[in-house]
């Protein structure tokens, strides 16, 4: 294999060349005139609003200064988390607050575009979760707007993309470490309904708005865009077509979007990308293998291994400092990629105050962005017709 002694050195480091900046660099005043740290408002505090929020309040460099919700209880549970943070139920007075610098969006999908809008016109850094919009024209239409008027920073919530695993794990692979890569195999797959509990059933389609089709795009958007988002990163490209099939064929609980995805992916290249979301079988929950001529290399959440073809197993056997290496791919257990992990939010989360405080491009950016945003509503149109979507040209940014 290519290079087999330095994936073996660079497995074994911490960080062979860091991409977090010191302290003494981030907390630094800038020629924009911020100080040193990042007052952010969170828009949307349900289970994944919250979320981030005990994440940002570990975070050095940033303070979370206001909240806003629909939901008053939803609010009143926020507020427990930030006690100074300001309250608002309108997320247009959240964006009149002088005092916030960025806003992370993390409401229902398909108030994405509305909201990313509007804080683009108050001139706010923006930390936008997956999917970034719902449905194609208005991606492109808050492509166009973010381009033409957004002078600040624009991060999209696809985590994996600042996970210093997985960006070790692209480079392996592209250094051809695996050989020609010619196939992906994805999972998401849980064993449960995927919904919240609601303390009223009037709050239905608003806390469990996953379910339905007016709010979000369900299993595909909600998780297996981060796996897409991978393929297109490793690529730096998007699919050419897509095909697949899905269903509401265990949960008969009034929801509307499928308890279950299937979706092949076209790339340029030749590579088929193949994603499977299921919601009752959890074996082996979450994987990706990126299979290659050489090898195929499998990641989860925070872990990743190499699983050489038979003829190269000797070849991986014989480089130094890798102990029982050979007994291990004989067993089929793969050689682990040791690397320095963090949890991928909290690193996307670092990678925003940093992008802010430095003034550079986030790595997870709007463009990466909107190819997935674009993919995830060719899916969804390609489970509902049955049909083979295209990729337009409309989608060239």
């Amino acid at each position: 294999m290519t290079n087999r002694r330095t994936f073996i050195k660079k497995s074994a480091t911490v960080m062979a060349t860091p991409l977090l900046f010191s302290k003494p660099d981030v907390f630094s005043i800038l020629s924009n005139g911020h100080l040193n740290r990042v007052r952010i408002g969170v828009i949307g505090t349900g289970s994944r609003g919250t979320g981030l929020m005990q994440i940002l309040n570990a975070i050095d460099g940033v303070e979370i200064v206001a909240l806003c919700d629909t939901l008053p209880f939803r609010l009143k549970e926020a507020s427990s988390i930030a006690p100074k943070a300001k309250t608002y139920e309108k997320y247009a007075d959240l964006l009149s607050d002088k005092n916030v610098d960025a806003v992370v969006i993390s409401s229902p999908l398909n108030t994405h575009a509305q909201i990313a809008s509007a804080a683009i016109d108050a001139d706010k850094h923006i930390y936008c979760e997956k999917t970034m919009v719902k449905g194609a024209q208005a991606t492109l239409d808050l492509v166009k707007k973010v381009q033409s008027e957004h002078k600040k920073i624009f991060q999209t919530g696809h985590q994996y993309h600042s996970s210093r695993l997985y960006v070790h794990a692209v480079e392996i692979i592209n250094e051809g470490q695996i050989g020609k890569v010619h196939a992906i195999r994805a999972q998401w797959n849980r064993n449960g309904n995927w919904r919240r509990p609601v303390p009223d059933p009037k709050f239905e389609r608003q806390i469990n708005w996953r379910m339905y089709r007016e709010y979000s795009y369900g299993l595909l958007a909600e998780l297996s865009s981060h796996q897409i988002d991978f393929a297109n990163w490793l690529f730096n490209s998007h699919p050419e077509k897509v095909t697949g099939f899905g269903g509401i064929d265990y949960w008969k609980d009034g929801r509307e979007t499928y308890d279950n995805t299937h979706v092949v992916y076209a790339y340029p290249n030749g590579v088929k990308a193949t994603y499977t979301c299921l919601t009752a079988n959890a074996k082996d929950d979450y994987k990706i293998y990126v299979m290659g001529d050489k090898g195929t290399l499998v990641l989860d959440y925070a872990n990743a291994w190499i699983y050489p073809e038979g003829t190269y197993t000797k070849e991986y056997g014989e480089v130094d400092g890798v102990s029982g290496a050979t007994t291990n791919w004989e067993e089929g257990k793969g050689i682990p990629i040791n690397y320095a992990h963090t949890d991928p939010t909290q690193q996307a989360l670092e990678d925003f105050r940093d992008a802010i405080l430095k003034n550079q491009k986030p790595l997870s950016d709007l463009v990466t962005g909107a190819k997935t945003a674009f993919a995830i509503d060719m899916g969804i149109r390609a489970m509902d017709s049955g049909e083979v979507v295209q990729w337009s040209e409309d989608f060239t940014i």
